[in-house]
């Protein structure tokens, strides 16, 4: 085939090249972008400021006067911390705060990662099953206690029929104190479960497969692949979670406070519970803050600390 060249005139010019905006525009336009973008986060951070910041801010200051709304405040020093140190309640309260904490790490915390596995391994209905797994996080919390007071009702209520049913002994469920806190242990554990089934779920979906296919070929059983594959992908997921549990755990308030009411005999006063006693049976706004700083300074403790030592355990030099 006979190729025809172009005379030299009818050559495809290029077009020119656009000279790069000054760098005073680019200047300005980079300062438009940030002040638009600062301007759509306006609204959050005076929203966060005014209802996060400024109340966290103001119980500090509180903690240190002796205060009443609609009183002059008085600056009273370290008489807060004092007087709610040897309060009685005040070592009840902390007791079963972290009774709470480690039966709810004991019964909680497992649960929901094999519940991940298992829905993870379905083959059919998959969407059914998560809607019921997670349909007690959309039941407003205070209806959940309410309907699960009436479930513990050592009459009448469906737990004790239950055991009637199948000729077992019955039990005083949340009106026991040797009962009422695990009692209230098994509500906060099924209220909260659906959310962290799904971050499981969610963790356990973005493993690569080829590491089971290799696993297998090595002659990895189920729990062999679960120790050796599963839980070393997931564990910045279940580290950070077994922190987020253990900080929501020890602010524990809704079961308590409408399940048992902090009884019986004190067995379910928590220190969110006797925080707001203070505040609003008491009206001593000085001691409920003082009682909330401590817990404050104790959750950022552990906090700071258990991020330290899951990096360290990680060999991360930071």
């Amino acid at each position: 085939m006979r190729t025809v060249e172009r005379p030299p005139h009818e050559a495809i010019a290029e077009p020119p090249v656009q000279a790069p905006p000054p760098a005073g525009d680019r200047r300005r336009r980079r300062l438009t972008d940030q002040v638009r973008a600062y301007g759509f986060l306006l609204g959050g951070l005076v929203c966060f400021a005014l209802f996060s910041w400024y109340p966290a801010i103001r119980a500090v200051v509180i903690a240190f006067q002796k205060y009443t709304p609609g009183t002059e405040p008085e600056w009273v020093g370290t008489a807060n911390f004092t007087r709610v140190w040897h309060d009685p309640e005040f070592t009840a309260a902390w007791r079963n705060t972290l009774v709470f904490t480690l039966l709810a790490l004991l019964i909680g915390f497992a649960i929901p990662f094999v519940m991940a596995l298992v829905l993870n391994e379905l083959r059919h209905a998959k969407a059914f099953f998560r809607v019921v797994v997670y349909l007690p996080v959309m039941i407003p919390p205070v209806v959940s206690a309410l309907l699960w007071k009436w479930f513990y009702d050592p009459g009448a209520g469906l737990a004790n029929e239950v055991l009637r049913f199948l000729h077992l002994p019955t039990s005083n469920w949340s009106n026991g104190a040797d009962t009422a806190l695990v009692s209230l242990v098994i509500v906060a554990t099924w209220a909260n479960l659906g959310g962290t089934v799904l971050i499981y779920l969610a963790a356990l979906q973005s493993i690569p497969g080829e590491l089971y296919e290799a696993a297998e070929l090595d002659g990895a059983n189920l729990l062999q692949r679960v120790r050796h594959v599963t839980i070393p992908q997931t564990r910045f997921v279940i580290l950070m979670l077994m922190l987020l549990q253990i900080i929501a755990t020890m602010q524990v308030f809704t079961e308590p406070f409408v399940i048992t009411g902090g009884g019986p005999e004190n067995a379910t006063v928590t220190v969110l519970y006797l925080i707001y006693k203070y505040a609003f049976l008491y009206n001593d706004f000085g001691g409920a803050c003082a009682l909330s700083v401590m817990l404050l300074v104790l959750l950022g403790a552990f906090s700071a600390a258990y991020l330290r030592l899951t990096r360290s355990a990680e060999g991360d030099p930071a």
